[in-house]
C-alpha cells in the first residue's frame, strides 16, 4: 500500500500578523497532485490540523474543502494534534466518514468500516483501524492523538508519564491479532527530536519527552508535533510541518514522505518536496537603499532584513523599507552603540531559561523540577 505522511498543517496560524490562507489553501491542491501523481493510496496526517481550539471558520473551511479534494483520489485518516480541539475536530467525523475521511480524537471510537473508494478501513476498535486497498493489501494502524491525562479523562495517579505512554499505546496494539505491515500514528514528542522556533517549549523540562525505546514494534512510525522532518531511531518520522512558521528555517526543504508498505516492510521511502508555499529568508545589509534593492529582488520571500547602521532610520527611510510586502522583520543593529547587557543575555533563551533564571535571581536557588514542569505545562497548549 502507498501512503504519504504529513502533519502539523496549523491552518490559521500567522506569521508575524500576516496572514497566510492563501498559502494553506495551495497545500492541499499541491498534497492532491502529489497524491494523484504518486498513486497514493491512503494519507496520514498526524495531528496539528488547526493552529488554536478555536479556528476561524475560513480555516475550517479550508480544512475540510482541502481533506474532501484528497479523498477524490485515496482515502485519509487524521488524528488531533495538541493544538486542536478533538471534540470539535471530530464533531464532523459521521460526515466526513461519507468521503472516506477518517478523524480520530481522544475518545479513540472505532471508525466506521464500508468499502467506499479503493482503499477503506476493513476492521476498527479502540485506537486502531485496518485498512485494505484493491489488492486485499492490509495495513494495521495504531493510532494515538495527542496524549495526556485531561483529554484521556483521567484523573492524576502514581503512575509516570512513561508508563502512562507505554498503557495508551498498548490500547492501540490491541486488534493487531495477525502479523501484517503495521504503523504506529502518533502526535507526541519523542526524547532527542530537534525542536524550531515556532514552536512552544513542548518536552516540559524532559518530563513530557516519550523515550525512543517505547514507541511499539512497527514497520514505520508516522509523527507529528515537530516541525522539521527528521527521523529517529529506526523507524520514527516527524514529515514536518509543510510551511515554514519561523526563521530560523530558512533554507530548510519542506516535504512530505511517501513510502510502501508491504509484507516485507516499508520499501520505497522518499521525500517530495513542497513547492507552492512562500519561503522565509533572512537577509543583511548596511543601508536603507541596499536594503530596499534587496527586498525588491527577493519578493517572492517572507523577509527578515538586520540593516548595520551608524545611525537611526529617518522616518521616509523606515516609511519607504515598510512599502515592501514582503519585509516582515526589521532589526535595526547601530554600530557602536551601547547595549544594555542584561537585554542582550536573555535574547534566544527559552521560557524554562528565563523562568529558571528569575527564580533563581529571586530566591537565591534553582528551581525545583516539579515547580518548572507546572510552569510550562500552564504554556502548553491542552
Amino acid at each position: 500500500m502507498r501512503i504519504l505522511h504529513t502533519s502539523d498543517l496549523h491552518i490559521g496560524k500567522k506569521l508575524m500578523g500576516r496572514e497566510r490562507y492563501g498559502e494553506f489553501r495551495a497545500v492541499f491542491f499541491e498534497l492532491a497532485d502529489i497524491c494523484l501523481r504518486e498513486s497514493v493510496e491512503l494519507v496520514l496526517i498526524a495531528g496539528d490540523i488547526f493552529d488554536t481550539y478555536t479556528p476561524s471558520s475560513e480555516a475550517e473551511e479550508i480544512f475540510y474543502s482541502g481533506i474532501k479534494l484528497l479523498s477524490k483520489h485515496c482515502a485519509v485518516l487524521v488524528i488531533s494534534g495538541n493544538h486542536d480541539d478533538y471534540v470539535r475536530l471530530t464533531a464532523a467525523a459521521t460526515l466526513a466518514e461519507e468521503h472516506n475521511v477518517y478523524i480520530i480524537g481522544n475518545n479513540l471510537k472505532a471508525v466506521n468500516c464500508y468499502k467506499r473508494g479503493k482503499t477503506y478501513p476493513v476492521n476498527s476498535g479502540c485506537g486502531w483501524v485496518i485498512f485494505e486497498n484493491c489488492s486485499n493489501e492490509q495495513v494495521y494502524i495504531n493510532t494515538l492523538p495527542y496524549p495526556n491525562e485531561a483529554r484521556f479523562k483521567e484523573g492524576r495517579t502514581d503512575e509516570t508519564f512513561s508508563e502512562k505512554i507505554s498503557r495508551w499505546i498498548c490500547v492501540g496494539e490491541e486488534g493487531k491479532t495477525k502479523k501484517m505491515p503495521s504503523i504506529f500514528l502518533s502526535h507526541i514528542f519523542v526524547a532527542g527530536g530537534s525542536v524550531s522556533d515556532s514552536e512552544r517549549e513542548i518536552d516540559l523540562g524532559g518530563a513530557r519527552a516519550v523515550p525512543l525505546e517505547l514507541l511499539p514494534d512497527c514497520d514505520y512510525c508516522a509523527l507529528g508535533h515537530l516541525h522539521k522532518r527528521q527521523k529517529l531511531g529506526k523507524n520514527a518520522y516527524y514529515s514536518g510541518a509543510p510551511l515554514q512558521f519561523s526563521f530560523d528555517e530558512c533554507g530548510t526543504q519542506k516535504t512530505v514522505n511517501i513510502f510502501d508498505l508491504t509484507i516485507n516492510g516499508l520499501e520505497n521511502f522518499r521525500q517530495v518536496e513542497i513547492t507552492s508555499t512562500k519561503k522565509l529568508i533572512r537577509l543583511q545589509t548596511d543601508s536603507a537603499e541596499s536594503a530596499i534593492a534587496l527586498l525588491k529582488s527577493n519578493a517572492q520571500y517572507f523577509v527578515e532584513l538586520t540593516l548595520n547602521l551608524d545611525a537611526p532610520l529617518t522616518s521616509q527611510q523606515n516609511s519607504s523599507l515598510h512599502e515592501c510586502e514582503n519585509l516582515l522583520s526589521l532589526k535595526i543593529e547601530l554600530v557602536g552603540a551601547q547595549v544594555d547587557e542584561q537585554r542582550t543575555s536573555n535574547k534566544g533563551k527559552s521560557s524554562s531559561q528565563l523562568f529558571s533564571d528569575f527564580y533563581k535571581l529571586r530566591y537565591g536557588s534553582d528551581v525545583p523540577q516539579e515547580l518548572l514542569e507546572l510552569f510550562l505545562s500552564l504554556t502548553e497548549e491542552e
